[in-house]
C-alpha cells in the first residue's frame, strides 16, 4: 500500500490518510480539518499558509505551506489511518509541549528606525497616562460599565451629554512636558467601545457621538507636534458593547445580544482603526495593547492573531513600538515589555509576575486610585512617593507610565496638577540622574535605589534612616559628591564595598549623590 502524498509538518513527514473529521485547531480565520470527501476522497484544508499552536499566550509555529491533499480511496487501510493519525497526535502534542517550555521565535526584526525608538523610549523614563472617555461623566472609573452591569445601549446615551468644554490640549502637553515627561499615553478606544477620535468604522465616537464633536486626539497630536513630546495610543482588544466581540471573562452584564459573534469581523474593525490611528495623526510613539488577559480563562487558548495585527502596525510606522499589557513575558513582535501596577521583579497586586526581558521596561501606576475619573477617589500619592517611584523604576532600567484620570469637564484634576508642577521642579534638579540612564549597580532597596551613565553612579537616598550606607560595590570609586552642591561626602573602602556617610541628610524628597566609578 502507498499514499500519493507525503505532508510536511514540524520538519517531519508523515501520511495524513485519516478516514473521519479530525479538527485540531480553530481559531479566528485560520484552522486546518481532515476529513473524507464524497467518494472517499481525504482533503487537508488549511486556510491560511502558516499555522501555529497556542497555549497559555505562547505561540509556536509547526507548520507552513500546507496544501490540499488528495488521497484515492484504494491507498486508505484501518493500519496506515490508525498510524498515520498517532503520528499527527504525537506531532501536535510535541508542538503544545514546547510552546510551555519556551516562547516562539520570531520572524520580527525591528528596523533601525525602531531600534531607535526604543533607545530614545528608555532615554525618557517617564510618561503620562491619560485615561478618559464617556465614562469621566459617571464619576466611577473606567470599568463602570461592567462593574454596575448596565446595559450597553443605556450607557451609550451618556455620550449625548459628553461636552468638555474646558478641554484645552496645549494646557494638557505644556503641564505634561513641564513635569519632565518625555511622552503621553491617551486611551484612543477603551472596554466601553466608545472611541476618542474620529473614526470611519463606528459613528460611536466623539465626533459623531457627542454635542461637542472636537477630535480630541486630532488636538492633542498637534499639541505634541508643537511641543515637542512624542505621542502613545492606548488600544484596548476587548469590548464590552460590540456583538461581534467574542465574549470574555469580563462585560457579561452589558446585556449584548447572543448569537452575533464574528471574529473576522470584529479583527478587521481594530486593524481598520488601528490604520486610521497610523495614517491620520502624524509620528506615533507607540500603541499601548490592553485587554489579551480576557480570554486567559479559556478553554482553548483564544488566537488574537497578534503576528498580522503587530506586521500591519511596523508596516504603517516602522518606528512605532508595540507593548502589550497581556501580563506574560513579551510575545513575538513586541517592542517594549509592560508592567501593571508593580516595578520589574515585584508582584505586589498580582498582575506582573512574568519574567523580565531585554526589552524596554515600561511600569504603569496611577496618581491616585483609578485610572479613570472617580469623584470619591481622592486618595492621591504624595508627592514624595511618585518621585520614589519614578526612581525606584529607573533603578531597574523602566520608565514609569504615570496615570491621570481627566475630569468630564476636559481639565486635569487640580490635584494631578499640583502633583504635577512638583514632580517638574525635582525633575529640573535631578533630572540628568533619571533620564538616558541605565539601572544602577547595586539593587533598590528600602533606602533607596541607584542609576548609572557611564562612568557615573547615582545613588539615590530616598529614606535616610541610618547614619551609613554600604553599597557592595566591585568597581573603584575614585570620587564621592553630593549631586546638586557638588561637596565632597565622606566614603571608606572596606572588604563589602563602599560605605558612605549619610549623617544629616534629610531626603526632600530626594538626596543624590553621584559616585564617579573606573
Amino acid at each position: 500500500m502507498r499514499a500519493v502524498r507525503f505532508c510536511r509538518l514540524a520538519g517531519v513527514d508523515f501520511l495524513t490518510a485519516i478516514p473521519f473529521k479530525l479538527e485540531l485547531l480553530s481559531f479566528g480565520l485560520s484552522h486546518f480539518q481532515l476529513f473524507p470527501s464524497v467518494g472517499g476522497i481525504l482533503l487537508f484544508v488549511c486556510k491560511r499558509d502558516f499555522v501555529s499552536f497556542r497555549e497559555k499566550n505562547r505561540r509556536v509555529a509547526v507548520g507552513s505551506n500546507l496544501e490540499k491533499i488528495k488521497f484515492a480511496p484504494e491507498t486508505l487501510n484501518f493500519n496506515t489511518m490508525k498510524k498515520s493519525l498517532h503520528c499527527l497526535l504525537a506531532l501536535f502534542f510535541a508542538a503544545t509541549a514546547a510552546m510551555t517550555a519556551q516562547p516562539a521565535a520570531s520572524s520580527y526584526t525591528p528596523t533601525p528606525e525602531n531600534l531607535a525608538a526604543r533607545k530614545a523610549f528608555s532615554d525618557d523614563r517617564f510618561g503620562i497616562f491619560l485615561h478618559w472617555g464617556i465614562y469621566s461623566l459617571f464619576g466611577q472609573g473606567e470599568w463602570y460599565l461592567h462593574n454596575a452591569n448596565l446595559d450597553y445601549k443605556e450607557y451609550a446615551k451618556a455620550a449625548g451629554a459628553f461636552y468638555p468644554a474646558a478641554f484645552d490640549a496645549d494646557a494638557w502637553v505644556k503641564a505634561i512636558k513641564d513635569a519632565g515627561a518625555g511622552y503621553v499615553c491617551f486611551t484612543t478606544r477603551h472596554h466601553d467601545s466608545f472611541s476618542m477620535f474620529q473614526t470611519r468604522q463606528s459613528d460611536y465616537n466623539i465626533v459623531d457621538a457627542t454635542p461637542f464633536g472636537r477630535d480630541v486626539l486630532k488636538e492633542l497630536a498637534d499639541a505634541c507636534q508643537r511641543h515637542g513630546i512624542r505621542l502613545h495610543l492606548y488600544y484596548s482588544h476587548l469590548d464590552w458593547a460590540r456583538p461581534e466581540y467574542p465574549l470574555g471573562r469580563t462585560g457579561r452584564g452589558t446585556h449584548r445580544p447572543k448569537g452575533q459573534t464574528d471574529w473576522p469581523a470584529y479583527y478587521a474593525f481594530m486593524n481598520a482603526q488601528l490604520t486610521e490611528l497610523l495614517t491620520n495623526y502624524g509620528p506615533i510613539g507607540a500603541i499601548w495593547f490592553d485587554g489579551v488577559w480576557d480570554h486567559d480563562e479559556d478553554a482553548t487558548p483564544f488566537d488574537w492573531q497578534l503576528d498580522e495585527q503587530y506586521a500591519l502596525i511596523h508596516r504603517l510606522q516602522p518606528a512605532c513600538l508595540i507593548g502589550n499589557n497581556h501580563h506574560s513575558e513579551p510575545y513575538p513582535g513586541e517592542d517594549i515589555q509592560i508592567f501593571e501596577r508593580d516595578l520589574p521583579g515585584e508582584n505586589k497586586a498580582g498582575l506582573s509576575g512574568q519574567a523580565i526581558s531585554r526589552l524596554p521596561l515600561e511600569t504603569c501606576q496611577t496618581m491616585n486610585g483609578m485610572w479613570g475619573y472617580k469623584i470619591a477617589d481622592q486618595n492621591y500619592k504624595s508627592v514624595e512617593e511618585l518621585v520614589a517611584y519614578i526612581v525606584r523604576a529607573a533603578g531597574k532600567g523602566a520608565n514609569l507610565l504615570l496615570n491621570i484620570g481627566p475630569q468630564p469637564d476636559g481639565r486635569l484634576p487640580q490635584a494631578a496638577l499640583d502633583r504635577l508642577k512638583r514632580i517638574g521642579e525635582w525633575m529640573r534638579t535631578y533630572g540628568a540622574t533619571i533620564r538616558c540612564t541605565q539601572a544602577g549597580d547595586v539593587r533598590d532597596d528600602t533606602w533607596g535605589a541607584t542609576t548609572r551613565r557611564g562612568d557615573t553612579l547615582f545613588v539615590h537616598v530616598l529614606n535616610a534612616d541610618r547614619k551609613a550606607l554600604l553599597l557592595p560595590l566591585d568597581v573603584k570609586v575614585k570620587r564621592a559628591v553630593e549631586y546638586v552642591s557638588r561637596k565632597p561626602v565622606s566614603f571608606e573602602r572596606c572588604k563589602a564595598g563602599i560605605v558612605l556617610d549619610l549623617t544629616g541628610v534629610k531626603p526632600e524628597p530626594d538626596y543624590v549623590i553621584e559616585l564617579i566609578t573606573k
